[in-house]
């Protein structure tokens, strides 16, 4: 830990405060003003599409000005959107709010660099650790996040208005801190230096593919069991405060293990640690579809939270090994592509299936992408024993 990683540690925290209070509530306001029920998540898959939309242009934008700036940008566009999301409410408009929360994108294509970028902060031998420590500051999320909804719910007329401004103030300090972060520049290319692979050639390697598909099924099933939470509580009659404590405590299993997730990979290596976090998500299906009390809810986010973190560090890790420093820039912005279309689509199937499905049938319906993980972790882990089994 250096004081540049401490302070995009705290950059990310409040990165993740900005999601969780999206999670928290886009979900609810959606369905206040929704023409249909099973549209209520489309805010929060407008926000991971704006990502994945996102994503190439960010990846452009990083190469040409650096990481510091376009990070500042992203933080300027977070709070424009957030204002425009805080509008919508004040005027009852659903699709202005999925305009904003598109838009809001950006900012969600940005942030979600700041775990690369702080491999970039401290010498190579200590990235899976740095990559863990920035990841660690969702903690902060974990603590801000589900309490910022519920203290600003009722702050003003319209519910969750104050909530969107609060927003603002987040982006806000994220800016002040960005600026006092120095980033080394980005290997660019030059005329007499490698111009770097193509995509499709990174792409087809077993180790890029098993990575980005850790990445984007680890996410993609936690969006789609979390942005459905607070709906799947509020029709089981649970209180919203009893909703914001289980993704308190989720966004805290997300983070928490990040602490010593990176020594784990360091010791056992990235593959068994996925493996866990593979595991760790069929627990959680499990004890969802056992019942619906708050108890059941509770340590099936907090297990889905800690799965979600083995496989998402232990998949960003892999990637990193997969890219030469001068793909970097085009090799994440896939990953994270790839990331953001899969949400996409759970944040918006999660809307759809929940009202129209119930929460039972969208836990055993998250076990065909935990069976295709399955079978990508065991592909790589076959190729890596055959590469290095000697010939007989």
């Amino acid at each position: 830990m250096n004081a540049q990683l401490l302070l995009l540690a705290l950059c990310q925290g409040l990165f993740l405060s900005n999601n969780v209070t999206f999670v928290a509530i886009n979900g609810l306001v959606g369905l206040s003003l929704a023409p249909l029920p099973w549209m209520a998540t489309l805010p929060i898959a407008g926000y991971v599409a704006g990502g994945a939309l996102a994503a190439p242009l960010v990846a452009r934008h990083q190469r040409a000005w650096g990481r510091q700036r376009t990070f500042q940008v992203g933080l300027l566009v977070a709070m424009l959107a957030s204002g425009l999301c805080a509008w919508a409410t004040v005027v009852q408009s659903f699709w202005l709010l999925v305009g904003a929360t598109l838009l809001a994108g950006y900012y969600n294509a940005n942030a979600s660099l700041y775990r690369f970028a702080a491999t970039e902060l401290v010498a190579p031998s200590t990235k899976e650790k740095a990559i863990s420590w920035v990841l660690a500051g969702g903690l902060i999320g974990a603590v801000v996040g589900p309490n910022l909804a519920s203290a600003t719910r009722d702050l003003t007329v319209q519910p969750f208005t104050g909530a969107y401004l609060a927003l603002i103030g987040l982006a806000l300090l994220a800016l002040g801190l960005m600026s006092r972060i120095e980033f080394p520049p980005l290997p660019q290319a030059s005329d007499g230096s490698p111009q770097g692979r193509p995509l499709r050639e990174i792409a087809r390697q077993p180790l890029f593919f098993v990575a980005t598909a850790a990445c984007a099924l680890g996410y993609g099933v936690m969006s789609l069991l979390m942005s459905a939470t607070p709906i799947a509580m509020a029709q089981c009659g649970l209180p919203f405060s009893s909703a914001a404590l289980v993704l308190e405590w989720h966004v805290i299993g997300m983070y928490a293990p990040s602490f010593f997730t990176g020594h784990l990979i360091k010791r056992f290596g990235a593959l068994p640690i996925m493996l866990l976090g593979l595991l760790l998500n069929i627990v959680c299906v499990v004890v969802a579809l056992s019942g619906v009390a708050l108890e059941q809810f509770l340590i099936a986010l907090i297990t889905l939270g800690v799965g979600w973190n083995f496989l998402f560090i232990g998949g960003t890790t892999l990637a990193t090994e997969a890219y030469r420093p001068e793909e970097k820039t085009t090799a994440q912005a896939a990953v994270d592509f790839c990331v953001y279309a899969t949400m996409t689509l759970t944040a918006f199937g999660s809307g759809a299936l929940v009202t129209t499905g119930g929460w039972q049938a969208m836990n055993l319906g998250s076990l065909v992408p935990l069976a295709l993980l399955g079978a990508a972790l065991g592909w790589l882990a076959w190729q890596r024993r055959r590469a290095t089994t000697p010939a007989a």
